[in-house]
């Protein structure tokens, strides 16, 4: 049972970060919204130990453009390059005296203030939902339209904004620009690292109001919470059975289909999962965990 759960936990990695993704681009969407205002002007000036961190990893192209070495992108300003350096190195400075999140601009967290103020400009007509800016809003909507105006060149997937679609291009070209600066690991989304980073900081932010557990991300909060409820949301189509997680159904597809991508470098057998090759590589090292001292 302990394989098999180690199984099901690297497949639900996948769907964590999937789940975190949007919100997170969205903020990645309003930085570049937000570079040319004067806000932004205003916050850069903040001096702090980290930009003495960053000074080393920023490189003048020329007389006019200074260009990040982690993915390329160039500013006009020294210090707005330096502001685009926290997307690289997780930090977030500007924290919400109200609740404590934090945010890497301030004008992130001015939009975050709202939720505490009340203050909701913007109404979807749809569904009711509010937002602090116009921008989220249109966002919103292509959701409820199903425009997708942003496709992918190399297998023709689209996305409702341009942010999900970069997210995307980087399964095609492998990139993975987004640096932990306490173990050097990289990733291809803002937001897995800011997941990663919680297991430096040991920060599990989404408690379960049941039972008191916390969790370091909001999906795996979702998905415990449906211990309690007992809710089953992924039905299998071949035989109906259903799953409190995408990963244990997608698990159980391969019964159906018979797919066996785990493959014995020694023998060349097939597996459905690799808790089962695990088990099976036993077998040529010989190695015999389950025995215990009374058969010995």
């Amino acid at each position: 049972m302990a394989f098999i759960k180690e199984e099901s936990e690297d497949v639900k990695i996948e769907e964590t970060f999937t789940v975190k993704q949007e919100d997170l681009q969205e903020q990645t969407d309003l930085i570049e919204e937000n570079e040319g205002s004067k806000e932004e002007e205003h916050h850069v000036k903040i001096e702090e130990k980290s930009h003495l961190q960053t000074d080393d990893i920023l490189k003048r192209r020329d007389k006019n453009q200074f260009t990040c070495t982690q993915c390329g992108k160039s500013f006009k300003r020294k210090d707005i390059l330096k502001t685009h350096m926290r997307i690289h190195t997780g930090e977030k400075p500007f924290t919400c005296t109200q609740c404590g999140k934090r945010f890497n601009q301030s004008s992130h967290l001015n939009l975050h203030m709202k939720i505490h103020t009340g203050e909701k400009l913007f109404t979807c007509t749809q569904c009711g939902k509010t937002f602090g800016k116009s921008s989220y809003l249109n966002l919103h909507m292509r959701i409820h339209t199903g425009e997708k105006p942003f496709t992918c060149t190399q297998c023709w997937r689209s996305f409702i904004c341009s942010s999900h679609l970069n997210q995307h291009m980087r399964i095609h070209t492998r990139e993975k620009p987004f640096t932990c600066a306490q173990c050097g690991k990289s990733f291809s989304s803002l937001s897995n690292l800011y997941q990663h980073m919680r297991i430096h900081t040991g920060e599990k932010p989404f408690t379960c109001t049941q039972c008191g557990k916390s969790f370091n991300c909001s999906s795996n909060l979702n998905q415990h919470m449906r211990n309690h409820t007992r809710e089953k949301p992924f039905r299998c189509t071949q035989c109906m059975k259903s799953f409190n997680c995408s990963s244990d159904l997608n698990l159980h597809m391969r019964i159906h289909t018979e797919e066996k991508p785990f493959t014995c470098t020694q023998c060349g057998r097939n597996y459905s999962q690799s808790s089962s090759l695990k088990r099976h590589m036993m077998s040529h090292t010989e190695e015999k965990p389950f025995m215990s001292n009374h058969f010995v």
